[in-house]
């Protein structure tokens, strides 16, 4: 493995072929969850080798990296990648700090979708009705009224910064019950997508589709008979994945591979990543 610019196997100090190395800067909740020690083994017999950054030595005095996979938030830490990636060019960021800052606002994230127009590709991609609220919750009703939103109403916090808070969501089924939830937040209107929905996973040209579990479909008689604010889980997380669940093939089906394809090179173009 390459390490100061030589090159060791670690144990006998005999050469080897040359590795891609990865210098990584993860949460420790992060790290336990995907660096096991099966990937780790099965990315080292692939050529690749994982490199804990240390957080208490500069990290120009480190590497020397092919690439730099990071999970850690914070000013400090975003001047330190961006002063990283002005000295040292060759080095892959994943993904560079302007980037994550665009995604980690929901008002922001959702607009480079809106913008898209893939009718030519087998199915089209869009955003459900939605309104930002910043400021007084009292206001949020009339706000709604306004803005002429059809309930049931999906609530969930502007930023997206990773801690638990910002994963918190509530499906509201009328408006006198708005006033309790906590601004800033993104009102979206429930769209029925028959209890599943598709996270997809893109690095580069590879595009990865896997189905989780997520609320059932809402009947109008039901939302006009549940009133108030309620929270559900995260139905995008691991445990709600629905690979095994007997489900109705008119919404198992997976998106069109030519759909995904070209979401995912206008969405890595419009938002500078990988």
């Amino acid at each position: 493995m390459r390490l100061n610019g030589e090159i060791y196997d670690g144990e006998d100090g005999e050469e080897e072929e040359q590795k891609l190395v990865v210098g990584y800067a993860l949460t420790l909740k992060k790290k336990k969850s995907f660096l096991q020690p099966k990937f780790e083994r099965l990315a080292r017999n692939n050529g690749i080798l994982f490199v804990a950054i240390d957080l208490n030595r500069p990290l120009s005095d480190q590497g020397p990296f092919d690439i730099i996979l990071h999970k850690l938030s914070g000013k400090e830490w975003c001047e330190i990648i961006e002063d990283y990636r002005q000295t040292h060019p060759e080095v892959t960021v994943l993904d560079p700090p302007d980037a994550i800052q665009h995604l980690h606002n929901r008002q922001s994230m959702l607009q480079d979708v809106v913008d898209l127009n893939l009718s030519d590709f087998h199915g089209k991609v869009g955003v459900p009705r939605q309104m930002v609220i910043t400021k007084d919750p009292l206001s949020i009703p009339d706000e709604v009224t306004e803005a002429g939103l059809k309930f049931p109403l999906v609530a969930k916090p502007l930023v997206v910064d990773g801690s638990t808070k910002s994963h918190e969501l509530f499906l509201a089924y009328d408006q006198f019950s708005l006033s309790k939830l906590e601004p800033p937040l993104v009102l979206q209107e429930f769209v029925n997508h028959g209890g599943v929905l598709f996270k997809i996973y893109i690095v580069g040209d590879a595009i990865k589709v896997v189905r989780r579990l997520s609320l059932p479909n809402v009947s109008k008689r039901g939302a006009v008979k549940d009133a108030g604010i309620f929270p559900f889980p995260r139905v995008s997380s691991a445990a709600a994945s629905a690979e095994d669940a007997d489900l109705d093939p008119g919404v198992a089906e997976l998106p069109p591979r030519p759909l995904l394809e070209r979401l995912a090179k206008e969405l890595r173009r419009r938002l500078a990543s990988y």
